[in-house]
C-alpha cells in the first residue's frame, strides 16, 4: 500500500496509513518482541533514527515541539525515495501523550541533562510501565539518565555517532538496575534497521577514542577548508573517493549539526588538553551566522526540501587543449607502477613499463597477469579483455624505451633524489613535446620538475591503491603547469574512469593531510591508553561506517609508508601534533610494517 507522509505544522497529530494499519500493527506487536517506536526530538540524530525505523517497516512515532522540525522532517519523508518496505503508519506530532502506544522510545535530544531529565519524566508519565525508553546521549552517564526516567529497570542507552543511516547504533548499555531481556530486545530491533546485523559491543574507552579520532579529522577538515587551499567539494570528493567513505567530513558536520558537534570537540578538547580539538574558526562562523547544516537548510551546504544538498557554483571549465596520449610509459616495478600501467593498458592504451632491470619490469607484468586473472575469476572482466590488455604491455629494462611515449608517469620511491634522477634520464631520452608526471603523493611537484626542462608540460597524477580500482586521482599543479597539460591530464583521467580534484603543489594534497594525522592520532593513543584494537577499529566502522577502522588501515597501507608521510608533513606544516607518533617508529625499527611483512599492529 503506498502512503503518504503529512507533517504537523504546530500541536496535534499526523499520520499516515488506514484504520486497518491499527490491527495489523497489534498483530505485528504481538508478534515482535518490540513493534511500535517513538521518536522524541528530531534534530540530526532523531530525524536519521526516524527515517532508519520507518524504512525497516516498523510503526514510529515521532515528536518535537518545534513546529518547523515537524514540517521539515515531514517535507523531507514525503519526497525521499521509497523505502524497500513501507512502513504501516508513521505519526509526526508535537504531543508526547501520541507515546502511550510505544513498546519502545528514544529520546534524541542534545545532552543537556535538565532538558533530558524533564522530557524522560514526561515519557515516564505518558507510557505504560513495560514500555522501554533508550537514550541517544553520548556524554552523560546512562545510570543517571535511568534513575532520572523514573524507571531505572527499562531504560537503555544507545551509542550513536552520527546521524543513520550513515553510521550504525554501536552499542547498547544497561545499568545494573536493568531488567534482565531489555537489552536483548533493543539489540534485537535494531539489527532489523542495520542490514540484520546487531551492534556491536565496546569498551567506553573504545567508544570514545572513536569519537575523538573521527571528529579530529573531520575539525581538520574543516580548517583545511578555511585555509582556502580546497574548496567543500573538492576537500569531500576526495576522501569520499580517496578513502572510500560513505559521505565526506563536511558534508557530515552537516548532516550532525555544527553546533553539535562544535559543542562535542570543545568537550573534548577540554577532556584531553588536545587544542587540535578545538573547534575550527570555519565552524564557529557558520554557527554565528545561524548556518547549522542540514536540518536549517545550509552550512557547508546548501540543502533543498528533501535535505539534498544543492549544487553549487560550478567550478570554472578546464581550459587549455588536451593532447592526444597514444602510448604511455611507468616507471618503476612496484605496487603502484603496476597498478597503473594495469589501468592504461585495460583502457587500451599501449603501455612500456620499465623497472631497474629487464628481470624486475618482467615480474611487475607477472604481478600484473596475476591481477588480471584474479578480475577475471570474480567476473569483473573478461577472459579477451585480459588478453588485450596484456598484449599493450611492454617490459622494459631501461628508460630508453620511453622515447616515443606521450607520457611518461613515475612511481618509484617516495625520495627526492631518486626521483629527479630519473627525471633527469626522462628529460633527455623522451621527445621534447612528451608529459611527464609524478605519483608522488607526499613530495614536491615542482621539487620533481625543476630536474626537467619542461616545468610546463609536468604534471602530479596521485593515483590511490589499488590504482585499478580506487576513483580518485588527485592532480598536483605547479605555477608552472601549462594549461594544455593541465587539459590533457584531466581528459586522461576521464578515459581512465577515474574522478580528477585538482590542487595546488602541497605536501600530501587533501588525502594524506587529513588521514595521515587521524592515523597518527589513533598510535599516539595506543601509547597513552588501555585500548583495544578490534573494539575502536569496529567502533569507527560501525558507528561512523568507515570501511576499515584506524589499525587495520594502517597494517593495509604499511607502517613504513604512513611514517614516512607523516614524517613529511611534519617537515612540511611544523606543527607539534604533526610529529609521528613514537610507538610508529618504534614498529617501524622493529621490522613490524604490517600486513605485507606479516606482522604490525596484528600478526597476519
Amino acid at each position: 500500500m503506498n502512503t503518504a507522509t503529512r507533517a504537523a505544522g504546530g500541536a496535534g497529530t499526523a499520520t499516515t496509513g488506514e484504520p486497518d494499519d491499527q490491527d495489523a500493527a497489534a498483530t505485528e506487536a504481538a508478534d515482535t518482541a518490540i513493534g511500535i517506536v517513538g521518536v522524541v526530538g528530531l534534530g540530526a540524530m532523531g530525524e536519521g533514527l526516524l527515517r532508519t525505523l520507518s524504512d525497516a517497516g516498523l510503526d514510529v512515532i515521532g515528536v518535537d515541539t518545534d513546529p518547523d522540525a515537524l514540517a521539515r522532517v515531514g517535507q523531507r519523508l514525503k519526497t525521499q525515495q521509497p523505502p524497500a518496505r513501507e512502513p504501516r503508519t508513521l505519526v509526526l506530532t508535537s504531543e508526547l501523550t501520541a507515546l502511550a502506544r510505544a513498546d519502545l522510545v528514544i529520546e534524541a535530544l542534545p545532552d543537556r541533562l535538565g532538558t533530558k531529565a524533564e522530557v524522560l519524566r514526561r515519557i515516564d508519565e505518558v507510557c505504560p510501565p513495560d514500555t522501554i525508553v533508550a537514550t541517544s546521549s553520548s556524554t552523560l552517564p546512562v545510570q543517571h539518565l535511568a534513575v532520572l526516567s523514573g524507571r531505572p529497570g527499562r531504560t537503555v542507552g544507545l551509542r550513536c555517532f552520527v546521524p543513520p543511516p550513515v553510521g550504525e547504533t554501536v552499542d547498547v548499555t544497561g545499568t545494573a538496575a536493568t531488567a534482565e531481556g531489555t537489552v536483548a530486545k533493543v539489540r534485537a530491533l535494531l539489527s532489523r534497521t542495520h542490514r540484520d546485523r546487531p551492534p556491536v559491543t565496546v569498551s567506553a574507552g573504545a567508544r570514545d577514542a572513536a569519537d575523538e579520532l573521527v571528529l579530529g579529522l573531520f575539525n581538520r577538515a574543516a580548517a583545511l577548508h578555511s585555509q582556502g587551499y580546497a574548496d567543500r567539494v573538492q576537500i569531500d570528493t576526495a576522501m569520499t573517493l580517496g578513502c572510500a567513505l560513505p559521505v565526506g567530513p563536511l558534508r557530515m558536520l552537516d548532516l550532525m549539526g555544527l553546533d553539535r558537534a562544535a559543542e562535542r570537540l570543545g568537550e573534548l578538547a577540554r577532556s584531553t588538553g588536545d587544542d587540535a580539538l578545538r573547534p575550527a574558526p570555519a565552524l564557529a562562523a557558520l554557527i554565528a551566522d545561524g548556518r547549522l547544516g542540514r536540518r536549517t537548510g545550509h552550512g557547508f551546504y546548501r540543502y533543498d526540501e528533501a535535505g539534498e544538498p544543492v549544487a553549487g557554483e560550478e567550478r570554472a571549465p578546464v581550459s587549455g587543449t588536451p593532447r592526444e596520449i597514444r602510448r604511455i610509459g611507468v616507471v618503476g616495478a612496484g605496487l603502484m607502477a603496476k597498478g597503473i600501467a594495469e589501468l592504461t593498458a585495460r583502457a587500451g592504451i599501449p603501455t612500456v613499463i620499465a623497472g631497474r632491470h629487464a628481470g624486475r619490469a618482467a615480474e611487475a607484468v607477472a604481478g600484473i597477469r596475476t591481477s588480471l586473472d584474479r578480475s577475471v575469476r570474480r567476473g569483473r572482466l573478461a577472459p579477451e579483455s585480459r588478453e588485450a590488455a596484456l598484449g599493450l604491455i611492454t617490459a622494459s629494462g631501461s628508460l630508453t624505451d620511453f622515447a616515443e611515449c606521450d607520457l611518461v608517469v613515475e612511481a618509484v620511491a617516495e625520495d627526492i633524489a631518486v626521483k629527479r634522477a630519473v627525471f633527469t634520464r626522462l628529460d633527455s631520452v623522451v621527445r621534447p613535446d612528451a608529459l611527464l608526471a609524478t605519483a608522488t603523493s607526499s613530495l614536491s611537484v615542482a621539487d620533481c620538475a625543476a630536474a626537467t626542462s619542461r616545468p610546463d608540460r609536468f604534471v602530479g597524477l596521485h593515483f590511490f591503491n589499488p590504482a585499478p580500482v580506487m576513483r580518485l586521482v588527485e592532480l598536483g599543479r605547479t605555477p608552472d603547469t601549462g594549461a594544455d597539460t593541465l587539459a590533457t591530464a584531466h581528459m586522461l583521467c576521464e578515459r581512465l574512469g577515474k574522478t580528477p580534484v585538482e590542487l595546488g603543489d602541497r605536501a600530501g594534497y587533501v588525502v594524506n593531510y587529513l588521514l595521515l594525522p587521524y592515523l597518527n592520532s589513533a598510535m599516539r593513543m595506543l601509547e597513552s591508553r588501555d585500548l583495544s584494537l578490534a573494539e575502536v577499529d569496529a567502533a569507527v566502522e560501525r558507528g561512523f561506517g568507515y570501511p576499515m577502522g584506524p589499525f587495520a588501515l594502517l597494517d593495509t597501507i604499511g607502517l613504513d609508508v604512513s611514517l614516512a608521510i607523516q614524517q613529511r608533513l611534519h617537515e612540511e606544516f611544523d606543527e607539534p601534533s604533526l610529529a609521528p607518533a613514537t610507538l610508529l617508529e618504534q614498529l617501524v625499527d622493529l621490522g613490524h610494517l604490517g600486513r605485507k611483512t606479516g606482522m604490525g599492529l596484528r600478526a597476519y
